[in-house]
């Protein structure tokens, strides 16, 4: 088994330096006769260090790979990969493993770039280094490495390997598109928990429960995670783990932007639709129907995205489609709420408000910039003027969407009630006429 991961460096002679290192490469003597045979096999001795250079010299390895990036003038960016393929204790013997290690980077490299492969023997699994300078030397171009070059090229070569030399390897699905670290691994192949297997199981349950992405971090954060997203890769910590962890190394159905398509696209289960009995009924009972709040106009499209208990049987793409705002619309009606808004005449009256707001405060800021620009009131103005500019903004949101809704209740009880008049013509149409009485 060779497990691999592949890392980009940006200082080669930090690399190079690191695995040239003599105490890790050398194999030492394990008993008296030993020792003998390695001071006077001088043979014995050069093989037992196992380090190669490929289209470079060991020894001044750094400096020829600096000069090839200097020639090309290729000094920005990343300057080479390190790649480590780690083998199984007892598994393989020094020689073995630093055999597979030039084949692999003669096969990936095919010649191209100059590289380092040693075998560290510090270990009980013992492994390969292989650093190699990121610019060709016949063309100057880069080596880029991605998901896919691993899986197509640095997987796949050295699992091909392995198999040659009768080694086991480790078999993940290729959808998830990540390694898999080996102490992972090894729990998954002796049915152990692990942290990760307990992360996934509490974001798929998380998933399974939320319909939005705010909801989703609630009910992870009611279990008592934590997260941060103001880095390069975002991260979420369990309880009782000192560190935090990256989604993407949870796999590819774990990233943020994954675990956002998944709640859209969740297959939630329905009830079935019910039976709808057709009875005539002589006479007109139905009184007519008060005009809608902005209130109920909220509640009735928050009922359709299924966030009441009681959920639609089948949600069109219209409805899909809204889920995306959702959180916009709840936010929108959790201000309603509270401000006890029915009509559009008292939004209208609350914005209006709000704007005169704004102007008044912005006058009195600029008076204190003039005045007294180190002043203690100008940030609390400040944040005072970032509230109400919210409330506007929501103003003009909820009239904009509040008038939608109604144009498109009012299309689709047109929708219906020529529907339920189809209806009744074809079942007219299909009434025999009953048995005459004499």
């Amino acid at each position: 088994m060779a497990y691999t991961s592949i890392i980009p460096v940006r200082r080669l002679d930090r690399a190079v330096d690191y695995v040239r290192d003599k105490a890790k490469t050398t194999r030492g003597p394990k008993s008296l006769q030993d020792a003998v045979d390695y001071a006077l096999n001088r043979d014995k001795t050069e093989s037992d260090c196992f380090e190669t250079g490929l289209s470079c010299v060991c020894e001044t390895a750094f400096e020829d790979m600096r000069d090839t990036v200097q020639r090309w003038q290729q000094t920005a960016g990343v300057q080479g990969y390190h790649l480590v393929q780690s083998f199984a204790e007892g598994e393989v013997t020094p020689e073995l493993a630093h055999q597979i290690g030039v084949e692999l980077a003669e096969q990936l490299l095919q010649g191209r770039f100059q590289a380092v492969v040693t075998t560290h023997l510090n270990t009980k699994h013992y492994h390969n280094h292989i650093v190699w300078c990121s610019v060709a030397l016949d063309n100057g171009r880069k080596y880029h490495s991605n998901a896919k070059s691993y899986y197509t090229e640095v997987r796949a070569r050295s699992d091909a390997l392995c198999r040659k030399y009768g080694l086991s390897i480790i078999e993940t699905k290729e959808s998830e598109q990540s390694s898999m670290p080996y102490h992972v691994w090894l729990d998954e192949q002796e049915n152990r928990p692990n942290w990760t297997s307990m992360v996934r199981q509490d974001v798929n349950e998380a998933i399974s429960q939320a319909l939005t992405w705010r909801q989703f971090l609630q009910c992870l954060s009611q279990k008592g995670y934590t997260f941060r997203f103001n880095r390069k890769y975002p991260t979420l910590q369990p309880p009782g783990k000192p560190r935090p962890i990256r989604f993407k190394t949870l796999g590819k159905q774990y990233t943020p932007e994954t675990i956002k398509q998944r709640l859209l696209y969740s297959q939630k289960t329905y009830p079935a639709e019910p039976h709808v009995h057709h009875t005539r009924l002589h006479g007109i009972y139905r009184k007519a129907r008060k005009p809608l709040s902005l209130r109920a106009f909220y509640y009735r499209e928050l009922y359709m995205l299924g966030v009441f208990p009681r959920k639609p049987w089948h949600p069109s793409p219209a409805v899909r489609e809204e889920i995306r705002q959702l959180d916009k619309r709840i936010e929108q009606y959790e201000f309603l709420m509270r401000r006890d808004i029915s009509t559009l005449a008292q939004l209208r009256d609350l914005r209006a408000q709000t704007e005169a707001k704004v102007r008044q405060l912005n006058a009195e800021r600029n008076r204190l910039y003039k005045v007294n620009p180190k002043s203690d009131q100008i940030p609390l103005i400040t944040q005072r003027l970032r509230e109400l500019r919210k409330t506007i903004k929501l103003c003009k949101q909820i009239e904009e969407h509040s008038l939608e809704m109604a144009q498109r209740q009012e299309e689709e009880q047109k929708r219906r009630a020529e529907q339920e008049r189809s209806n009744a013509h074809e079942r007219e149409s299909m009434e025999l006429p009953g048995p005459i009485r004499p």
